[in-house]
């Protein structure tokens, strides 16, 4: 066991770490002059300088107040139902605050552009004929897919496509909704781990899940959407293995493969599929889960579309145009950047306090219930980092993995909660009003 001192050390040492790694991804290309190829450049972000106040400022400074006077002790008595809206009612209110501090535009304007999925949306009239030209408009070229789209299997586009056919095709409209869902995502980390026995210690994370600079990039980016449809995903494996239920097992198996439709980088879900059953101690849902996501999958080759297809052609518009201008030497430890800068600073002293219980989950992972899970959400970002297949913009990227690693913050000791949230919401407060992001 770890004496009193090193655990007492052990934040202090995380918190450095991170904050030595972030200070070098920012300053090497600056001092050096090394080009990283990062539009709107500020490395390891795709951000450009802008300080500014604007109508979400004094929103946000209310609500992160709130949020570290109060959000602690609820997090800890509050009913499990209340818990659940309390959480979904402040996530969206933090994120909606910060992405007002642009005003409408800030809510609006990034899914509006022209990279993005929401204008490719309305063009579709028939689906069908989409997804059976699918693959042939992934090169670039004049029928190309734009670069979002094209790197994406077509369940992220049909996403939007819905949101048009349903009225809420206006960026504003959809930006609302995806700050809705992405809300969820907290929501979803807690069923799972409350499903796996660790309720009381994921009770201790929430916090750290919904208040946070995180928020920045959920309310503007699809890729918060990907994160609440692979947690979702997750807490129905979760439920299905404890209870041995083939319906939530089947249910897993749908909302995980349609994830698995709308990022190929999601096939890493697999990692924290494992995790989960492995703490569960039940392959029970295995063929029912992996049964309707094959299905899924197959009735998508069915339409048009074969994955298995696509991945090849995206990887070669890929490496033949931005990957082959982003350095590698950079970019392998860069995205580790982005990821605390995004999961923010106490990340790295969260990590470092539950680097014990991680490991100790490799050997026994029903004991471990939450180590296992953040072990997971780390295990995937560094084998997504390592394919080099997601070199910058990985602040978004990162969505769907970041809940599980900022279960982390359960380990914090005690006197570090309360500074260490209000360190994550000064410093999310702080990068909203002087960086200029892309989502």
């Amino acid at each position: 066991m770890p004496s009193r001192r090193s655990r007492t050390r052990a934040p202090l040492w995380g918190l450095g770490a991170a904050t030595v790694l972030v200070v070098l991804a920012m300053a090497v290309p600056a001092v050096t002059g090394w080009d990283v190829d990062v539009i709107r450049s500020f490395p390891p972000l795709r951000a450009s300088w802008w300080p500014r106040i604007g109508p979400g400022t004094v929103p946000a400074l209310l609500i992160g107040a709130v949020g570290v006077t109060w959000s602690i002790t609820a997090a800890h008595r509050l009913p499990w139902r209340a818990l659940l809206a309390a959480a979904w009612l402040v996530g969206v209110a933090w994120m909606l605050a910060l992405a007002l501090v642009d005003g409408a535009p800030g809510i609006a304007g990034p899914l509006d552009s022209g990279y993005e999925y929401l204008p490719a949306a309305r063009g579709i009239t028939d689906v069908p004929t989409m997804l059976r030209e699918f693959i042939s408009r992934i090169p670039l070229g004049p029928d190309g897919w734009p670069a979002h789209v094209a790197g994406h299997p077509p369940g992220a586009l049909l996403f939007f496509v819905l949101l048009v056919q349903v009225g809420l095709g206006s960026p504003l409209a959809a930006g609302l909704v995806v700050t809705a869902v992405a809300a969820t995502t907290p929501l979803a980390v807690l069923v799972t781990a409350r499903a796996l026995g660790a309720e009381a210690a994921a009770r201790r994370a929430l916090p750290f899940l919904v208040l946070g600079p995180v928020a920045i990039w959920q309310a503007v980016s699809a890729d918060a959407v990907f994160a609440a449809v692979a947690a979702w995903g997750a807490a129905a494996l979760a439920l299905g293995a404890v209870r041995r239920s083939a319906a939530w097992s089947v249910v897993a198996g749908l909302v995980l493969g349609y994830a698995v439709m709308m990022s190929y980088g999601l096939v890493l879900l697999g990692i924290l599929a494992v995790a989960i059953l492995l703490v569960a101690r039940s392959w029970y849902p295995l063929p029912f889960a992996a049964g309707a996501a094959l299905g899924l999958v197959l009735v998508f080759a069915a339409l048009g579309f074969a994955w298995w297809e696509a991945f090849p052609a995206l990887q070669d518009r890929y490496w033949a145009g931005v990957a082959s201008r982003r350095p590698a030497a950079y970019w392998l430890w860069g995205n580790l950047a982005a990821l605390l800068i995004a999961g923010g600073p106490v990340l790295g002293a969260a990590l470092a306090c539950a680097a014990r219980d991680m490991a100790d989950a490799l050997r026994r992972p029903s004991a471990h219930a939450l180590g296992a899970l953040a072990a997971a959400g780390v295990a995937m970002v560094l084998v997504a980092d390592l394919t080099l297949l997601s070199k910058a913009e990985v602040e978004r990227i990162w969505l769907p993995f970041i809940g599980w690693i900022m279960l982390s913050c359960a380990y914090l000791p005690g006197r570090w909660r309360g500074a260490g949230l209000a360190l994550q919401v000064g410093f999310a407060i702080t990068v909203q009003h002087l960086l200029r992001t892309a989502w």
